[in-house]
Order: C-alpha cells, then sequence, then structure tokens
C-alpha cells in the first residue's frame, strides 16, 4: 500500500556519513546522520563552528557528494534519493526544488537587485522575462525593499542584501528553504526581521525551512530544533531548550 503523500517526510536522512581526507587522515564530518522533516515545518540546526552544520546543510542541499547513507526528498508522489541523479538531473531538481540563502549572500555585483532575483528564473526557464521580472519585484515587496530594485548590491546595506538574497531564494517558489548562517553577519534589530520573514514564509506560504545557525537563543522559535556536536545530530527538548536559557542567562550575569 502507498502511503498518502502528506503523511511522508519531506524530507529524509538516512544514516548519512561523510568523511574528508586530509593530510592528518580520515575527518569523519558527519556520523551516521538520521533525521525527518515534515511540511512547513521551521526546523533549526544549532552547532559551533566546524561541528558539522554547513555539511549537514550541503548533503540536504546535493552540493557535496555524500560518503554513503542516503538522502530522501518527497515533493510529488513518491521519494527522489538525490544523490542518485546525475548532475544535470540534480541541477534542474535543485532549481525547482530548493531555495539556498547564505550568510555570505552571493548577489552578483554587476546585477542590479531585481535582476539577480530575475536570474534563476531564467536559468530554470520557469517564467518567460516579462514575468520574470513582475514575480521578481513582487518578491522585493514581499521582503519590503521593492524600492531599491533597479540599484546594485553595493549600494545598499547587509541587512537589505540578505533580504534580497532570500527573494532570490523564493524565484521558482521552491517548497524547500535552506538558510546557512543567514542572521550570522548581522546586527540584532535586522536579524530579527530576517527571522520574522521566514517565520511568514512557513505560516502564511506553507514553505518548509531548515536554517542552521550558532545562535542557541533562537531554539525555542523553532518548530523542532537539533543540536550538531562533532558530526552527531542531537534533538533537543523543551527541557534542554529551557536549560540552555538559563545558562546563557546565568553566563550574562556573572
Amino acid at each position: 500500500m502507498q502511503l498518502n503523500p502528506s503523511t511522508q517526510p519531506l524530507i529524509e536522512m538516512r544514516n548519512v556519513v561523510k568523511i574528508y581526507a586530509t593530510a592528518a587522515g580520515e575527518f569523519h564530518a558527519l556520523k551516521g546522520i538520521n533525521m525527518q522533516v515534515t511540511r512547513r515545518e521551521f526546523v533549526g540546526i544549532v552547532g559551533k563552528s566546524g561541528a558539522g552544520k554547513s555539511t549537514l546543510m550541503n548533503m540536504i542541499t546535493g552540493v557535496d557528494h555524500l560518503t554513503s547513507g542516503e538522502v530522501l526528498v518527497n515533493t510529488n508522489s513518491s521519494p527522489v534519493s538525490i544523490h542518485k541523479m546525475k548532475e544535470d538531473e540534480m541541477a534542474y531538481w535543485r532549481g525547482r526544488t530548493l531555495g539556498v540563502v547564505y550568510q555570505s549572500f552571493q548577489l552578483l555585483p554587476m546585477l542590479t537587485l531585481v535582476e539577480n532575483i530575475m536570474l534563476p528564473m531564467d536559468l530554470s526557464g520557469r517564467f518567460n522575462s516579462k514575468r520574470s521580472r513582475a514575480r521578481a519585484l513582487e518578491l522585493l515587496r514581499l521582503v519590503e525593499i521593492e524600492g531599491h530594485a533597479d540599484k546594485y548590491p553595493s549600494q545598499i546595506s547587509g541587512g537589505q542584501q540578505q533580504r534580497v538574497a532570500i527573494a532570490r531564494a523564493l524565484a521558482n517558489d521552491p517548497p524547500i528553504l535552506v538558510a546557512d548562517e543567514p542572521t550570522g553577519s548581522l546586527d540584532s534589530v535586522t536579524a530579527e526581521h530576517i527571522f520574522e520573514v521566514f517565520e511568514h514564509l512557513v505560516s502564511e506560504q506553507g514553505k518548509t525551512i531548515i536554517m542552521v545557525t550558532h545562535d542557541k537563543s533562537l531554539a525555542s522559535r523553532f518548530t523542532r530544533t537539533f543540536e550538531i556536536v562533532d558530526g552527531e545530530l542531537h534533538f533537543l527538548s523543551g527541557e534542554d531548550i529551557a536549560s540552555g536559557k538559563e545558562e546563557v542567562n546565568e553566563s550574562f550575569a556573572s
């Protein structure tokens, strides 16, 4: 009997291992990761620098090869094992299924903001040129910087560039967003605005978001939170999160 797609995990990682060869020997970046993410979740993955957060994201997006295990994504009628795809299949799938938000923005400096957002639409061929510009402007309106549409990235602030990066990630209306430390280089006020945009995308547009961050104080605001430590993933319960808050408060008090 085939399960209803709505009851199946949207993303499932099965015993995912990633080993890098280094001059000092093998480095086990991920040690048998198992995780399921359902639709309309806002999942947080917290961890210190070097714990394996970005490597984990790369396994979900398929931009890096896993050593063993499997990553399944179920956006249609049946799950797809993404690491079994050919490179061209992977690129096409990624362009229509995933939106990726980077901490470093990665906007093209020679393109205006609206052109940066139009680029993934033009590459995927999902919209014609007139419709892609209209959609790009809609997305800039969503992140509240449509008034800067024809400016270049160097002419706006870092927080505004991150908003453009979010708009670009939404260009092809992907069901999944993956955000790698999207607030890490922003001031607290701007970071809060960015986080509120993500919350809106989950609650109002039904997106599924996986966000990695070193900021453990955000843990209570995710649907579920995991912590990655030395390549191993651990679920954080409400008690774990509350305990973490107490530790933070005590450290500030001292």
